[in-house]
Formats: structure tokens, C-alpha cells, sequence
């Protein structure tokens, strides 16, 4: 099969690439490389069967619609990510998430192209839910909040899909990852793991936001790699919305303990407030635990990497970046 990933020079993208080469498929990759990057795909970089696009959802509507023509199935990972980035540039992130995503849309829908279009935890808001479900309804803050756009913006994206799956039949389907970590991420964007073990191995403090009680579950990506593989080929997911996340929840507090304990590091915490490390009246989630039970019993999935797993593979990927 011909596979086009949009982003997929991005951390996710780039292990979904690598599985779907190993197992004999082509792969288009659309990326502008504003949050991804060329190492992300190194492994494969010479493969016969795979071309890369440098190139901006948002300005590239006639080449998305040329290769979405000729593919047979799209991965669109392509978003603006990461909390920092968010709070930073919320225009950016609202006029990439929704059209670019509508340039991505429009060509599947033309096409009858298989698209599984990915979106995030965040549009659970501010729900105080023990764990949230697919069906929940959402409670996102107030727009005087830029961290809410990049909750809102993917939340559009998800009526798009479910629009055009009632309007034309799109077989589509929306994926809702919960904090996906392993090799190669980046602690650019604010991503807690690889920032956490990154000063962990420079002997810097862990700079934990709030007061560390807030708790998140983490997935290893070869897990989100694996449930989106095994959603392809199933069409009872067609115009449904899955979590794909890890079950173990832990407290921002106790995470940081932990990439202490695996990287035997001499570092201290040391906490931050939130008008500190973002903006003045920035909202927090202070619990995100997903129910997987419906990617679970429709496929079998369920993580099979334990958390210690998750930073020791982030640890190992950083030491071997840093010898070179």
C-alpha cells in the first residue's frame, strides 16, 4: 500500500514511517519541518520507498490533493504541538490545526481516501472525570485562555471528520492520544519526560509546574504506532473517536522522582508556578486518565511498555545523541 503521513518528520510520524516501511509499504511524508525534523527519519532516509516533501499543510492544498489522489491511505499527524508553543503562538496553532487540516479533509473526502486524523487528550478540557471516554462531554476553558485553542482547534478538527463521514461517507476515523513519549521526542515543546530526563542527565533540577499534584498517564509511542496499525484495516472504526494511552496514572511530582531514580541522577526538584513557566492565569489539567476499552475491544490493543520502560528508552536515546 501507498501511505501519505502528514507530519511524518515528527515524532510520532517518524516511528509510524519506519513500521510501515519494514513491512514493504511506500511512504509520502508532507512536512514542513516547523516542529519536526530530518533525524526523526534518518534510519530510512535512503529507502527506496520513501519520498519526502518539504512543505506546509496550509499553503500545499493542490499537492496534497495530487498525492492523496494517488495514495491509499493518509495518516494525518501534521498539527501545531506542544503547551509552549501553544500559549506562545495561539494564531499559528489555531490556522494550522483547522485549515490545515480542512486541506487534508477536502482531497480524502474527493477521494474516498482512508484517513485516520489524529487529536489529543486536551479536548477533555477541564472535565473532572476519574477517566475520560470517548462519548464524555467536553468542558474546555475560557477563550481568554490561549492554552484552550489548541484544545478547541483539534476539537474542530474532529467534527470535520465525523461531518464528512455523515456527509460522503469518509472512512475516517480520530484518534485521541494521551501524552505519547519514547526515543527521539523532544523536550522543546514542553513535553515533560524528555525535558525531565534531559536535565536529569545534566545534573540541572527538574523544574516541576504547580504544585506536582497534577497526574498524567504516558504511552510508549511503539504502543501508538501499534494501535494505529491496527486501526487501518478496520471498518467498524469508520466516523469513530478512540484514545490511544497509557493506564498508569502518576503525579507530575512523583514522575520527576522517578527520572531521578532511573537516570541516577544527583538533581533536585525544585517547583515553578505556572505564571512563571507559561503566562499569568494559565489552567491546568489536573487529572488525565483515558478509558481504552473500545480501541481494546475492537482490536486487542492495550500498551504493553511499562512506564520505566518509557524513560529508560528516552534516557538511552539522549545518551547516545550526546556521545554522538
Amino acid at each position: 500500500m501507498r501511505f501519505l503521513i502528514t507530519g511524518g518528520a515528527g515524532f510520532i510520524g517518524g516511528h509510524l514511517v519506519e513500521t510501515l516501511l519494514a513491512d514493504g509499504h511506500e511512504a509520502v511524508v508532507v512536512d514542513d519541518y516547523s516542529t519536526g525534523s530530518p533525524r526523526n527519519l534518518a534510519k530510512v532516509a535512503n529507502h527506496p520507498k520513501l519520498r519526502v516533501i518539504e512543505a506546509d499543510i496550509l499553503e500545499s492544498a493542490e499537492l496534497l490533493d495530487a498525492e492523496i489522489a494517488a495514495c491509499d491511505t493518509v495518516f494525518h499527524l501534521a498539527a501545531a504541538v506542544g503547551v509552549e508553543l501553544v500559549v506562545k503562538d495561539p494564531v499559528r496553532t489555531i490556522t494550522t490545526n483547522v485549515h490545515g487540516t480542512e486541506n487534508v479533509l477536502k482531497p480524502a473526502a474527493k477521494y474516498g481516501r482512508r484517513i485516520i486524523v489524529a487529536s489529543t487528550s486536551e479536548v477533555y478540557g477541564k472535565s473532572t472525570h476519574p477517566e475520560f471516554t470517548e462519548t464524555d462531554d467536553l468542558l474546555i476553558g475560557s477563550p481568554y485562555h490561549s492554552r484552550w485553542s489548541y484544545a478547541c482547534s483539534k476539537l474542530l478538527d474532529e467534527f470535520y471528520v465525523m461531518a464528512f463521514h455523515r456527509a460522503v461517507n469518509l472512512p475516517g476515523t480520530v484518534v485521541r492520544f494521551f501524552n505519547t513519549v519514547g526515543p527521539r521526542q523532544t523536550g522543546m515543546y514542553g513535553m515533560v519526560i524528555p525535558r525531565f530526563v534531559g536535565r536529569a542527565l545534566s545534573g540541572e533540577p527538574l523544574q516541576v509546574y504547580g504544585n506536582g499534584k497534577q497526574s498524567r498517564c504516558f504511552c510508549h509511542v511503539a504502543d501508538v504506532v501499534r494501535a494505529l496499525r491496527l486501526l487501518v484495516d478496520r471498518p467498524e472504526s469508520f466516523g469513530r473517536i478512540y484514545n490511544i494511552g497509557g493506564r498508569r496514572s502518576i503525579t507530575i511530582a512523583e514522575l520527576a522522582q522517578l527520572v531521578i531514580e532511573r537516570t541516577g541522577s544527583s538533581s533536585k526538584i525544585e517547583y515553578l508556578s505556572y505564571d512563571k513557566a507559561y503566562a499569568k492565569g494559565f489552567e491546568d489539567m489536573m487529572r488525565r486518565m483515558p478509558n481504552t476499552g473500545a480501541i481494546r475491544q475492537l482490536t486487542g490493543w492495550q500498551p504493553e511498555h511499562t512506564l520505566e520502560e518509557v524513560i529508560d528508552d528516552v534516557r538511552d536515546c539522549l545518551l547516545a545523541e550526546r556521545r554522538g
